[in-house]
């Protein structure tokens, strides 16, 4: 007899990681769509362009690292979905770059500290608890299975 046993659907503790993940998603999609507004507004669009190149610079990385965490974001999305044995690998990095942008934030984005001192306390919650699960839970790896 040959059974095949399908692997488990994403359901359960699974459904908690998934909400952080879209969460996320769509805070780095509203983070992208705010830097970029300067290039819709004619009067943000002239401040912006001159300045110099120290302000553009620093918009055009912050623009790049928004995008790039957003694309990364909506990628462990569609194989979280998919059911990838490639997940649990990329959730765990994928955790460790939401602490490092974290961090980021805290030192050198000008909002006030009680703000990044909550993202980063956030961040570094649901790293510290989804990176273990992640790594030794036997339902992820029972329900991460497919190519």
């Amino acid at each position: 007899m040959n059974e095949q046993v399908a692997a488990p659907r994403i359901g359960g503790w699974l459904l908690l990681p998934l909400a952080w993940l879209i969460m996320t998603l769509l805070t780095t999609a509203l983070v992208t769509a705010m830097y970029l507004t300067p290039l819709f507004n004619p009067q943000w669009r002239v401040t912006l362009f001159s300045h110099g190149s120290t302000l553009l610079l620093q918009w055009g990385i912050s623009l790049l690292t928004a995008a790039a965490t957003w694309l990364y974001s909506l990628w462990i999305c569609w194989i979280f979905f998919k059911r990838s044995y490639r997940l649990p690998r990329h959730y765990i990095l994928w955790l460790l770059v939401t602490v490092l942008l974290a961090i980021k934030t805290f030192a050198f984005t000008p909002v006030s500290d009680a703000k990044a001192l909550q993202t980063l306390l956030l961040s570094l919650l649901a790293a510290a608890v989804f990176a273990p699960y992640f790594k030794r839970s036997q339902r992820v790896k029972a329900t991460f299975t497919q190519p």
